[in-house]
């Protein structure tokens, strides 16, 4: 058939192109979980060749709420949950969701419970909370359950419906990678302990070390920012063993290879740094940053997906982990060569 028509394209006109049911059509565009990746893609390929637009109205008649899903966040600047946020708002919109969100200054109970009762008043249908601290997390989880809910950026072994990167596995992945370069005293710079993402890369760093027979030296503490990252990095260029850095995000690598130039420390000549999350500015650096990658988009999706299963009376649910993948750059090399000397 022709790939437009003359009236604006419905469901059935999808269903048709792609060669499915309109069932199949419905359930893609509400983000469930059950479709094949190969029939999704079939689906979205039809949407977007018929510029078909989901009718929002006529959904929110059939549901009887809103087609509106709420996001509760904390007001923060970091890359991790600020990418989180636009990514969960990008797969809300391509699943036929308005968002409307909630900013909180901080994440207590009574702004939580104050952010639930505004998000209910809107009739939306489910709520996805984008937390990483212990704090924010504990409140998450304690509030009442009138509404689904999806917990981004959390631990992901303390609640059923959480979705985040693998973290333990980037880790290990950074680790590893430094590891068959033949490092041995591997610093670790982690973020703030009372974020779960930070324990898990230092977890994931750890169990790395000891799996390749080296002992862990003791981590540096950092608090996410480029100022921390400096403060490790002019500490740990006073030890020489130290050969290589595994930071807990970019920003604290940035503080690291600041302090080791100004050092006389070079990159990755004397000492090797690798990063985690992939920051746009990452390739662009001197040297440019070897980093662990975090597919936001992938983690937006998986939300969006779970909150609808959810939404839709799904009970069998376990936490989703995104696998990151470790992007290599030239700010890391063997002990004692820069990159282009690496065989």
């Amino acid at each position: 058939m022709s790939d437009t028509v003359s009236r604006a394209p419905v469901m059935q006109d999808v269903a048709r192109l792609a060669g499915v049911s309109h069932q199949t059509v419905s359930r893609v565009i509400n983000g469930a979980s059950s479709i094949r990746p190969e029939t999704r893609e079939r689906v979205l390929q039809a949407i977007e060749r018929l510029g078909y637009r989901p009718n929002t109205a006529a959904r929110t008649l059939v549901r009887g709420r809103s087609a509106t899903i709420g996001i509760i966040t904390t007001a923060s600047t970091l890359f991790g949950p600020t990418s989180v946020h636009r990514t969960v708002n990008t797969a809300a919109r391509e699943a036929g969701f308005f968002a409307s969100s909630v900013s909180l200054a901080e994440m207590t109970r009574e702004g939580f419970d104050a952010a639930v009762d505004h998000l209910d008043r809107l009739a939306v249908e489910g709520i996805v909370v984008i937390a990483g601290h212990d704090e924010a997390l504990e409140v998450a989880r304690s509030r009442s359950a009138r509404l689904p809910f999806v917990i981004v950026e959390g631990d992901l072994t303390r609640a059923r419906r959480t979705v985040g990167v693998d973290n333990v596995a980037g880790a290990r992945l950074a680790t590893r990678h430094l590891i068959d370069l033949g490092h041995v005293e591997i610093a670790h710079v982690t973020g703030p302990l009372d974020w779960a993402e930070s324990r898990a890369r230092a977890e994931g760093w750890r169990a790395e070390m000891v799996a390749a027979g080296h002992r862990p030296m003791e981590p540096v503490s950092g608090d996410w920012s480029a100022g921390s990252g400096y403060r490790a990095g002019l500490a740990l260029a006073e030890n020489p063993e130290v050969t290589a850095v595994f930071a807990a995000n970019d920003q604290m690598a940035i503080g690291v290879l600041r302090a080791l130039h100004e050092a006389g420390r070079s990159v990755p000549g004397d000492v090797s740094v690798v990063g985690f999350d992939d920051v746009p500015e990452a390739e662009y650096l001197i040297p440019p940053l070897t980093t662990v990658r975090q597919d936001f988009a992938a983690i937006g999706r998986a939300a969006i997906a779970m909150l609808t299963d959810a939404i839709s009376g799904e009970t069998d649910q376990v936490p989703s982990l995104i696998d990151p993948e470790l992007i290599v750059r030239a700010s890391s090399a063997p002990p004692g060569q820069t990159r282009s000397e690496a065989p």
